[in-house]
């Protein structure tokens, strides 16, 4: 197996082969550049850079540099879709939809593949895109539309714990020796902009180890950027006052920093430098530096704190008015979320015997070890041994790695972790009953999906016909639950309990005679590349797709 090292701008008119594409997306200026300085060997004349230099610039120039775009398709509030980033762009500036700037990642991918591969083109591979597993159908569906509006042809979706334990199976032949039949392996992902927890079961059948995804946890928005903000407002405490402007250029500076410091063991301190507000820039100059103890001991005790398994995260109450952006977690503390997701899991305290880091965060080894101090404070108060650390080699390219050997898997055959669809989704059904003035007809919950469902399988509710409404606008809703893990494709529940998401609804007329009703049954189908249909048939044969919307409902009742 070996790393494409990724041809992108690392400075203006300077073209290198990078082992990481950086998910930074700048929006250029008429003028910004000299004639051919953003050119690249598939490309000329575009104002969009993707990679380091997007990187680098952004935290120069504000206003213009796109980021966390995989939070954005996760996020329900926003029209994913619609050209909303970046945020703080000045008007009349460029702006761009999360999708399309997962495209313009994904494009870059292909055009570089291509350029240092014309023998072996992007569109014949057989390529896994990696997603977090806490996206909901609708993020994988627009990471999907992403794709397929970048050029690619045969392409999976696999969740990126998954993948970073793939890895760790690929570089140890001997990995049966190390977990059994009855272990349960957490798999904590600390990213850029989320965390991610899953929990990873091993079992015996027919006298084979087999491996399956039995939990995983909330979209956190808690990562890398949010350490990132820390830093920065640690440096800016020794600095003179920075406007608005100014700071957020500082943040980017320390990610900057940050990275460097953590890739590097041998580096003690970063230097970050911020340009002036006057009209010399130079000279005006404001300039400071990121040590290396400062970031462990800032990362470690305020995103890891030492905390009790029964310590929740901390719900504050929140202003009445609040600026347009992600939905951060108000609470910082990672431990505190993973101690609720392992509350989740189980009637009592999920208990891990085996831990896998992955994410850059992690090659601080302050943070892995303090992890391990709290997890194994929880285990011995539950009387269970410690858990154990799974080495992981490589930090940053682990979720490339295992994705590129779970495509071998799928191709020539070999150990998979059964996983299927992370959630059990549900439909709404409305009760048939006399109407009240002023109450809604109740709404009752149909399990559509089970949790777990693999890819490439379909099922039919069984014992169920409904009316559906046909030739007008109809409202369809759905739901979902990362808790439930029992329910069966045609169990009905009465009530909608607050273990259950509404999610966005499907607003659409379908084809038919106007005002027609058509008694039907319901069939799921969970595609190949891991993304779910909802069919409606007809005895006569016809049939009629629901897709989930990407906006989400005004209506936040589950009634």
């Amino acid at each position: 197996m070996q790393l494409f090292n990724i041809p992108q701008l690392v400075n203006p008119g300077e073209v290198f082969a990078e082992p990481l594409l950086e998910s930074a997306l700048y929006l250029a200026r008429e003028g910004e550049f000299g004639p051919g300085a953003l050119d690249l060997p598939w490309q000329e004349g575009s104002l969009r850079i993707t990679g380091r230099l997007a990187a680098r610039r952004g935290a120069e120039s504000l206003g213009r540099l796109v980021t966390s775009a995989k939070s954005w398709l996760s996020y329900t509030q926003a029209d994913r879709t619609a050209a909303i980033l970046p945020l703080n762009a000045p008007d009349g500036s460029p702006r761009v939809s999360p999708v399309e700037a997962s495209r313009a990642y994904l494009e870059h991918l292909k055009n570089a593949w291509d350029h240092e591969n014309p023998g072996e083109l992007f569109k014949k591979q057989n390529v896994v895109l990696t997603v977090p597993a806490s996206f909901d159908e609708v993020a994988r569906q627009l990471t999907q539309k992403a794709a397929e509006q970048a050029g690619f042809k045969n392409f999976v979706l696999l969740e990126e714990p998954q993948a970073a334990f793939y890895a760790w199976l690929e570089r140890h032949d001997d990995w049966r020796d190390t977990v059994q039949p009855g272990h349960l392996i957490l798999v904590i992902d600390v990213g850029g902009g989320t965390t991610d927890f899953t929990l990873i079961s091993v079992s015996e059948r027919d006298g084979a180890l087999e491996l399956e995804r039995i939990a995983v946890g909330d979209h956190l928005l808690l990562g890398g950027d949010n350490m990132d903000l820390a830093l920065a407002q640690s440096v800016a405490q020794r600095l003179p006052k920075l406007d608005n402007l100014q700071f957020l250029s500082l943040w980017q500076q320390c990610r900057l920093a940050k990275e460097a410091l953590l890739s590097n063991p041998e580096a003690r301190e970063q230097a970050v430098t911020i340009l002036g507000r006057g009209s010399s820039l130079i000279g005006g100059s404001i300039r400071g530096k990121l040590s290396r103890d400062e970031v462990e001991k800032l990362l470690v005790d305020g995103f890891f704190p030492v905390v009790a398994s029964q310590d929740m995260p901390n719900r504050q109450r929140r202003a009445g008015l609040m600026e347009v952006g992600l939905p951060y977690e108000p609470d910082a503390a990672i431990t505190r979320h993973l101690a609720r997701f392992l509350r989740h899991a189980d009637s009592g305290l999920a208990c891990p015997t085996h831990v896998l880091f992955n994410g850059g965060v992690f090659q601080a080894g302050h943070l892995r070890e303090r992890v391990m101090e709290v997890l194994n404070s929880w285990l011995a108060a539950e009387s269970r041994p410690p858990a154990i650390a799974l080495p992981g080699e490589d930090l940053m390219h682990a979720v490339a790695r295992g994705a590129a050997y779970y495509a071998r898997v799928r191709h020539s055959g070999g150990v998979r972790i059964r996983g299927g669809v992370p959630r059990t989704y549900y439909i709404g059904i409305e009760s048939a009953m006399p109407a009240v003035p002023g109450m809604p007809a109740p709404m009752k919950a149909l399990t559509v999906v089970p949790f777990g469902m693999e890819e490439g399988t379909g099922a039919v509710v069984p014992n169920r016909e409904f009316s559906l409404f046909v030739g007008e606008p109809a409202e369809f809703r759905f739901f979902s639950s990362a808790e439930r893990k029992s329910d069966q494709p045609g169990d009905m529940l009465d009530e909608i309990g607050p273990e259950i998401e509404e999610l966005a609804p499907v607003q659409v007329r379908l084809e038919g005679e106007e005002g027609q009703v058509v008694r039907v049954t319901l069939e799921t189908h969970v595609t190949e590349t891991g993304v779910l249909e909802l069919w409606c048939v007809a005895k006569d044969g016809r049939r009629w797709k629901l897709e989930f919307q990407v906006r989400e409902s005004k209506r936040k009742s589950s009634t």
